[in-house]
């Protein structure tokens, strides 16, 4: 829809041939209709704008070519006396009584000679008709063909404004939004999208469909002007921005109230929403799923259509809802109007204080993203001809094959391709060089006559010229076309703009540089033939520590590096009871420490599937990465699932004398009740005293590590034990499993993962099942499965592992070491 206001702006002068009103010498009687003034052949007076955002609402007029303008209310006297049946005295007359001052012949001759002549709204001295000139926006609707005349347009939508009776507006809103519901949240796409393109003929279909609803959409808004009471005009297509589109004229709505206008700019969605609910229906009749695309359609045409910032419904929505049809022109008054020396000038304080504001917002959004989106067009003009250009290369290909095959569908869906590819390409084309040329005109009149402001001026667009060969000029990328790798996200399109400096690290749809292994002989990829690779940026230093809920520390001593080199995918995130520690360390000459410890309490009968991992990998060279993970799990009553995951790993990748170090220690502990206030108070200390250990942990032997944790487990263990919520105390435990290996390797360690154990204990035990996970070896090492009882007793486990030799625990429980790889 597109809704046209305003007259040629003051900069643009009286016409080129510049005619007056007659005058009467004094004391001669005028022959009657002969030099009197009058209005324009089809200047329709629209009255005072309803619900207007202005502090003093304009009047409209309507010229005989649709152009709709605002005056104001002495200009719009003027005109309304203008009859052809009053002079200038009888004109001034009219105007002093409408305007409750005085206004003289002068003052009216003044007037039309410097306004309502140029506007083109008066009849010229002569009788004959004014040439006038429709405003020209850069956002305008371009190569507009009349499709169905004004009366004809009345006749077509007369029967639809039916469809605005309250019921059945809130029928069909019930309707669609179950629709859209059912399509996007339960039914899905896949089936409609593959048997869509499995038949060419239904794709057809759909594009058929969707062009259709989109000349329907205008249907609705001239059914809505119906129905408010004002007549549509002319409806037809052309070109808007990049894409064909249908518009309607409804300038005629502006003499309704603000419902109605409101109405009249959202008819175009309901009658989107009516074509949905009537293709959800054929849908259910034939059973295609393919239909159901035409919904999606639908949506996503309602969708682009709310946006407010170009001339959608969005935007009309927008202005009628404040009352200001002209919110393009009102981008300049508003920019300056902010400048706190302009505060009190008049043009700031036209529009009502809420109007003001609105406006403001929506001119502090929308001059920033339009400003961005034309240097974006700009600057990837090239890329996207390339990318047009081979798009097309490629259609043509399958449009070829099509027609050998006698394939007259498939040849048909590969012609509207081309079609749809080669549409916004000459769009985008058409718009940039429009752009130039009205920079260039408009600077050129502007400083017509002034020598100095026209030099200035041509050295802008010079330089402008330049900047744009420099942007535009082929080189080895410039005209490449896009790739499925690349992102294209705002963040890389303003690196585009202003690109930073480089940190040495690599981003997803980025470029930039590292250091990669190939195998001899192997063909590397280019841009433009890519190949699959995995390349993972390795986690920084204030990323990896502690989680869980009561205290940890973390320390990572070495930067980041530039790029993940590990053969194997970097640990998923730990979830939100998870505990994780990462050491990565690729710099040589260092020591990478990564310590997590967590305290996790579970009540309420919640599941218990927390997770403590510890990982140290190392690439590098007389260096080593360190990392212990410590997670105790409290859980408070009766729970069904306790399933709690104690995973470890260490991994030397083309090292050289280098050592990495990784231990995972987790204890889990189900209580019957809450611990009583001492002994909760006994366990905070506890939990403080570990928590400062774990933070200067860095400094303590890698030797003693493990016993001071099973101290700490045994200290927490007697704590609970010694409280009366220890009665009927039970384990669940992670059997112990791994093993480990010093071998030099060139590259990654792999080996067995820890099997999780479960079991709700029949009876309780006084002692914490606790588990420790190695890293794993080069070369898998058998392990017997764990053993668990719990009958009265202390649980038990054991560990069949060769290497290294196991260290005894309380209770009979055997567990295995923490791990430590070491490459010479």
């Amino acid at each position: 829809m597109t809704q046209t206001h305003g007259g040629p702006p003051p900069e643009a002068g009286r016409p080129p041939s510049r005619v007056t009103v007659a005058q009467e010498p004094p004391g001669q009687t005028t022959t009657a209709g002969a030099h009197l003034p009058a209005r324009a052949e089809g200047v329709q007076l629209l009255g005072t704008a309803e619900g207007s955002g202005y502090r003093e609402p304009p009047a409209l007029v309507r010229r005989a070519d649709g152009q709709t303008l605002q005056l104001t209310r002495l200009l719009y006297l003027v005109l309304e006396a203008a009859d052809g049946t009053r002079d200038l005295n009888g004109i001034a007359r009219h105007v002093s009584e409408g305007s409750g001052r005085l206004v003289s012949a002068d003052n009216v001759r003044t007037l039309m000679d410097t306004q309502l002549l140029p506007m083109g709204v008066l009849r010229l001295a002569d009788g004959s008709q004014p040439e006038v000139k429709k405003s020209n926006p850069l956002l305008g609707l371009r190569f507009r063909y009349i499709v169905s005349d004004p009366e004809r347009t009345r006749r077509i939508t007369a029967p639809f404004a039916v469809l605005f009776h309250p019921l059945l507006v809130v029928a069909v809103t019930a309707a669609f939004l179950a629709a859209c519901w059912w399509v996007l949240m339960v039914k899905g796409l896949g089936s409609a999208t593959h048997e869509a393109f499995e038949q060419p003929a239904l794709l057809l279909l759909i594009l058929a469909v969707t062009i259709l609803s989109a000349g329907f959409h205008e249907f609705g808004h001239a059914a809505a002007t119906r129905k408010g009471g004002a007549t549509p005009g002319a409806m037809g297509a052309g070109l808007y921005l990049l894409w064909p589109a249908f518009f309607t004229d409804v300038t005629d709505s502006y003499r309704l109230g603000r419902g109605g206008r409101i109405r009249t700019d959202l008819g175009g969605l309901y009658f989107n929403a009516i074509v949905a609910v009537a293709i959800m229906g054929l849908w259910w009749a034939t059973g295609f799923d393919a239909l159901l695309l035409v919904v999606v359609t639908q949506i996503l045409q309602m969708v682009r259509q709310l946006i407010p910032l170009v001339k959608y419904d969005g935007y009309h929505i927008l202005a009628d809802a404040t009352g200001v049809p002209d919110l393009f022109q009102r981008i300049k008054p508003t920019l300056l109007g902010i400048l706190p020396w302009r505060w009190g000038n008049p043009e700031s304080k036209v529009l009502k204080p809420w109007a003001r504001a609105v406006v403001t917002v929506w001119v502090l959004v929308t001059v920033p993203v339009l400003l961005f989106s034309m240097v974006m067009m700009v600057l990837s003009l090239p890329r996207l001809l390339a990318t047009g250009w081979a798009s097309v290369g490629k259609q043509q290909e399958l449009l070829s094959a099509s027609l050998a095959d006698g394939d007259v569908l498939g040849a048909a869906v590969r012609g509207v391709a081309i079609v749809i590819v080669a549409i916004p390409v000459l769009g985008l084309l058409y718009i940039v060089v429009r752009l130039l040329r009205q920079l260039v005109t408009g600077l050129w009149k502007k400083t017509r006559g002034k020598a100095l402001q026209r030099t200035a001026a041509m050295a802008l667009v010079a330089v402008l010229f330049g900047g744009l060969a420099w942007a535009w000029w082929p080189d080895g990328g410039t005209y490449r076309p896009v790739q499925a790798y690349e992102r294209g996200t705002l963040g890389d399109a303003t690196r585009a703009i202003l690109p930073a400096r480089d940190r040495g690290e690599l981003r997803q749809g980025g470029t930039g540089q590292t250091v990669a292994l190939w195998p001899t002989g192997a063909t590397k990829p280019t841009r433009d033939n890519p190949q699959l690779s995995m390349v993972l940026v390795p986690v920084s230093a204030d990323s990896s520590g502690a989680a869980g809920t009561d205290g940890g520390g973390t320390e990572a001593a070495a930067p980041a590096a530039p790029s993940w080199v590990f053969p194997f995918d970097r640990p998923a995130a730990p979830e939100a009871d998870g505990n994780q520690a990462l050491a990565v360390n690729t710099t040589d000459g260092s020591v990478a420490y990564s310590v997590a410890f967590a305290l996790v309490w579970a009540e309420d009968g919640a599941p218990v599937t927390t997770a403590n991992e510890a990982y140290a990998f190392a690439n590098c060279s007389g260096c080593a990465a360190v990392a212990v993970g410590f997670q105790v799990v409290l859980i408070v009553g009766q729970t069904d699932v306790i399933v709690p995951e104690n995973l470890s790993a260490a991994a030397n990748y083309n090292c050289l004398d280098c050592l990495t170090y990784a231990l995972a220690s987790q204890l889990v502990l189900t209580l019957d009740g809450p611990l009583d206030g001492d002994s909760k108070q006994q366990l905070e200390a506890l939990w403080a005293q570990i928590a400062e250990y774990g933070r200067n942990l860095r400094n303590a032997p890698l030797s003693e590590i493990q016993a001071t944790l099973n101290g700490f487990k045994e200290r927490i263990t007697a704590i609970v034990k010694g409280s009366p919520a220890a009665d009927g105390t039970s384990v669940a435990s992670t059997p112990p499993t791994g093993g480990a290996s010093a071998e030099p390797s060139g590259g990654p360690s792999s080996g067995p993962t820890p099997s999780p154990g479960s079991g709700r204990p029949s009876a309780p035990a006084g002692a914490p099942a606790e588990t420790y996970a190695p890293a794993p070896a080069a070369t898998p090492v058998p392990t017997a499965p764990a053993s668990q009882t719990a009958g009265g007793g202390q649980p038990t486990s054991s560990v069949d592992n060769p290497a290294p030799a196991p260290t005894g625990a309380s209770g009979g429980e055997v567990t295995p070491a923490p791990v430590t790889t070491a490459n010479r």
